[in-house]
């Protein structure tokens, strides 16, 4: 009877890993914190994604309230480090069925999502073939890039960037650590384990990661500084880029005052540089 029950517990864990490994995307993401976007970035970006002559590099540019201007001047990041062709994929509204432009969606080996407005980005996308296409894609092992707004769709849970407390209304920046203050919606949930926060160390984002880590304590809450990135593959990101990248994690003995004001204990804070990995896995 032993003998029996452990074969079929060994069944039943070699089924489960192999239901993983089939399921688990191929592809990889890489997730860059705004600003500029210098050689040295966009190489790692390319060899990454391991493009063959007969590749092409998608470009979606629905956050940026200048589509065509983003395209070009993503184009040109690129030109320096790579030779394969930049195709405009801009979906709207009206378009999000086309059934051609979907097809050369889900066949580019790499797919760029440019900076603007996440929120922007997702009400094209979310519920949508563009969505499907874009997970498709990259189970079908495509990397997924972003930029700012183009990093923040990444998450399930993404940081929309308003503020939803009465007395945050028109201040600059967040300025307050308090429970309801950060507003999230939907995002592409390519990375199901994260919320990524972009522009981070720039523009002192701690208050609103912070908040995040608090709302959202089993996830590991990511803040990707401008001109560095993290290369997510297998459950590892490695960090590139000159900047650093700020991980909060594992928050303990959390608490919430009547007038909202978090306290949060024990809870790992990271910093990395270029070349340092961390786990993303929970």
């Amino acid at each position: 009877m032993y003998l029996k029950l452990t074969t079929l517990l060994l069944s039943q864990l070699f089924s489960i890993f192999l239901f993983a490994q089939t399921n688990s995307p191929k592809g990889k993401l890489f997730i860059i914190g705004g600003g500029d976007r210098p050689p040295g970035l966009m190489k790692a970006m390319i060899d990454a994604a391991n493009l063959s002559p007969q590749d092409y590099i998608g470009v979606l540019p629905m956050s940026s309230g200048e589509k065509d201007t983003s395209f070009h001047y993503f184009k040109l990041s690129v030109a320096p480090v790579c030779n394969n062709p930049v195709v405009n994929l801009d979906f709207t509204k009206e378009t999000v069925n086309n059934r051609s432009r979907l097809d050369s969606l889900e066949k580019a080996k790499l797919i760029f999502i440019t900076g603007g407005q996440q929120t922007r980005f997702m009400k094209v996308v979310l519920n949508t073939p563009v969505y499907d296409a874009i997970h498709k894609a990259y189970r079908n092992g495509a990397m997924i890039a972003g930029t700012s707004a183009g990093a923040a769709v990444m998450s399930e849970k993404m940081i929309t960037g308003t503020q939803l407390l009465p007395e945050a209304k028109g201040k600059e920046g967040f300025t307050m650590v308090k429970a309801g203050n950060v507003e999230f919606e939907e995002g592409l949930g390519l990375i199901k384990t994260a919320i990524i926060d972009q522009h981070f160390i720039v523009r002192s984002r701690y208050n609103r990661l912070l908040t995040a880590l608090h709302t959202f304590p089993e996830l590991i809450c990511v803040g990707i500084d401008e001109e560095t990135a993290i290369l997510v593959s297998q459950g590892k990101a490695e960090v590139a880029g000159d900047g650093q990248v700020v991980v909060l994690r594992d928050p303990q003995k959390m608490q919430v005052k009547s007038d909202g004001v978090i306290g949060v204990k024990k809870a790992s804070l990271s910093l990395f540089v270029k070349g340092d990995s961390f786990s993303v896995v929970k």
